[in-house]
């Protein structure tokens, strides 16, 4: 549950891909794209997805993909398919990718290692926190790079 009391908004599907997106980044700190995503599910798993369909996937133009395109995503991604499906393992996900997204920066390194180990719901509520915080400084609620 977030630091505010009110109970967490499941996220739509468009939510945790482009998720996905914004926060799993190539070694030089960029984004992938929806044509390197694609290209590499396909190369890597022999599975078809165009980068088009990736882009309706994101934007929520479509949700209703086949398991074998979440999976795919999934392991492309490096998280659990699911991700997708439980809210629980959304929120474990996204706390986990924060941390390492935390670990890139060295000023705020010494902060996720600290969280090391705390407990599911712990790294939620920091993770409330870390996106209040940015809100307040006007920031995106994701790390901007």
């Amino acid at each position: 549950m977030p630091a505010d009391g009110e109970p967490r908004r499941s996220r739509t599907l468009a939510e945790k891909v482009d998720y996905l997106f914004r926060s799993v980044r190539k070694p030089d700190a960029r984004e992938y794209s929806n044509d390197e995503v694609s290209a590499a599910i396909a190369r890597d798993q022999g599975v078809s997805v165009s980068s088009s369909y990736l882009w309706y996937l994101r934007t929520g133009q479509r949700d209703n993909p086949t398991f074998k395109h979440l999976n795919a995503l999934a392991t492309f991604f490096g998280v659990p398919p699911a991700y997708f499906f439980d809210d629980s393992t959304t929120i474990e996900v996204e706390a986990e990718l924060a941390l390492l997204t935390a670990m890139q920066d060295a000023g705020v390194r010494d902060v996720a290692l600290r969280a090391s180990g705390l407990s599911a719901k712990s790294l939620d509520a920091l993770t409330d926190m870390i996106a209040r915080v940015r809100e307040l400084e006007g920031l995106s609620p994701y790390q901007d790079n």
